[in-house]
């Protein structure tokens, strides 16, 4: 079966990057024709907070990738929904994360599917965004109507698709696949050492771009709790700021946090995400809003104990307990489970929680769900 994946891809870097490079590697090991396109702009520079959107690492040798796509520019939505429809691919999977892209993909997507032949799904990770701007719904809709399917990774974005009117449509909830393309499990020696970290106390670990709806100003607020200051603990906060640091940083100075806090503010490389990991005791997640999350996705993989906030989808993939916790989103509750997990000695139960959860989140299982929902019951139907 030949697929085309539309979305970031290299020399774009990110979450979303690696997610698709990931999904093609799995239609190739279902034996599956892939390629995916990528953008050449993804966003203006106006509208990206971050310090670059290219990656300095080595593109993938054994991937077909197109950049091709510009997501401000309609004579390259054209070119590129004419080329896919005439180059007749039986699948292609958009991957739909904010409105603004609405209009690129839903151009590419009406063209693709002129050709009678091509099936047309999505991964929404998103269709209500957690920024809200105006013009949201009708830009998510365009894109929405002309899909035959989707997958989506959190029930809450399978509820929102209803709310929006997409309800009668095939739509199917699997929750993220598993994260394991950043290299095998570290000793927690071996990551400290290598971050030049001393082994002598414990480390939570903070990970991603940092925005508003994350929370690590929460986050910051429980690190403050008394009870865990008491604590020999220090926050890692690893990822780059997408917004302004200033309320962050405020934050640090006014509660005297700044001996507790590792700083890694600029974007994390692949080659480096195993250490960050394996260095840490506790994954923390406090976001505000959610709807499913990556980071969950590279704690399994690295066998890590995390504590999300009860947000979103978040809670759909920790089970309270088990592989760690799921506390109200606030300081004192966050603080309160950080508390329990060193006075209680968590870390060992909790990891052995994660392992035996980690099986469910497998690749195959994404790639049956999208040719489920475009009609495609096997590649040997196709054909």
């Amino acid at each position: 079966m030949k697929v085309v994946i539309i979305g970031p891809a290299y020399p774009l870097r990110g979450g979303l990057a690696t997610y698709n490079e990931r999904l093609a590697r799995a239609f190739q090991e279902a034996g599956d024709e892939v390629k995916i396109v990528t953008f050449s702009l993804q966003y203006p520079d106006f509208l990206f907070p971050g310090q670059t959107q290219f990656s300095t690492e080595a593109g993938p040798a054994d991937l077909a990738i197109e950049v091709s796509l510009n997501s401000v520019n309609p004579i390259s939505w054209w070119s590129v929904g004419r080329k896919l429809r005439a180059e007749r691919p039986d699948l292609v999977v958009f991957r739909f994360w904010l409105p603004f892209m609405g209009p690129a993909l839903g151009t590419v997507a009406r063209l693709v599917r002129g050709n009678g032949h091509t099936r047309v799904v999505a991964i929404t990770d998103n269709v209500i965004p957690h920024e809200k701007r105006p013009g949201d719904r009708p830009l998510t809709r365009y894109f929405l109507s002309v899909c035959h399917g989707f997958v989506t990774m959190s029930r809450s974005v399978l509820k929102n698709l209803q709310e929006l009117g997409f309800g009668q449509k095939p739509a199917v909830y699997r929750p993220h696949p598993l994260y394991d393309n950043f290299g095998p499990i570290k000793s927690k020696e071996a990551a400290l050492a290598a971050m030049g970290l001393p082994a002598n106390q414990g480390y939570l670990l903070f990970f991603g771009f940092i925005r508003a709806y994350k929370g690590l100003d929460m986050m910051l607020e429980a690190f403050a709790d008394a009870r865990v200051a008491a604590l020999p603990v220090k926050l890692i906060i690893a990822g780059e700021f997408y917004e302004d640091a200033a309320p962050y940083e405020d934050l640090i100075q006014r509660h005297q946090l700044e001996s507790r806090i590792v700083r890694a503010t600029d974007f994390i490389p692949n080659e480096r995400v195993a250490d960050y990991f394996c260095a840490a005791d506790l994954v923390v997640q406090p976001y505000k809003n959610a709807t499913q999350s990556g980071v969950s996705q590279i704690a399994y993989h690295f066998e890590r104990p995390m504590l999300v906030t009860d947000v979103g989808g978040l809670a759909e993939l920790i089970p309270d307990g088990v592989v760690g916790y799921v506390v109200p989103p606030t300081a004192e509750a966050i603080a309160s489970a950080v508390l329990d997990f060193y006075a209680q000695q968590r870390e060992a139960a909790f990891t052995k929680g994660v392992r035996e959860q980690k099986a469910q989140f497998l690749w195959p299982v994404m790639v049956s769900a999208l040719k489920d929902v475009a009609g495609i019951s096997s590649a040997e139907e196709i054909r």
